[in-house]
């Protein structure tokens, strides 16, 4: 399963919070506020259940967390994107 992750954080703090723990847990940042979660159903379940319980609670009237789940087969990607989800081999 692939999440994409957007979100739009207005407290520099906690949207700094949020953007490490994205890191942290496996998510790749295509964008400043758009991440990339390519994993195990189990793990990026217990992701969102990790924004839900910690970070949920924090948000504003004026935050939003906007989590897509993208089939991979489905999913097109263009520039920089394709790149990087290619193995590099060194030698």
């Amino acid at each position: 399963m692939n999440l994409l992750i957007s979100y739009d954080i207005r407290d520099d703090k906690l949207r700094n919070r949020f953007a490490k723990m994205l890191t942290r847990n496996g998510a790749i940042r295509l964008q400043y506020s758009v991440y990339e979660a390519n994993n195990t159903d189990r793990i990026l379940n217990n992701l969102k259940i990790l924004i839900e319980e910690e970070f949920a609670k924090k948000f504003s009237g004026e935050d939003s967390v906007i989590i897509f789940e993208v089939n991979k087969t489905k999913l097109q990607k263009y520039g920089y994107a394709i790149h990087r989800d290619q193995d590099v081999v060194y030698f």
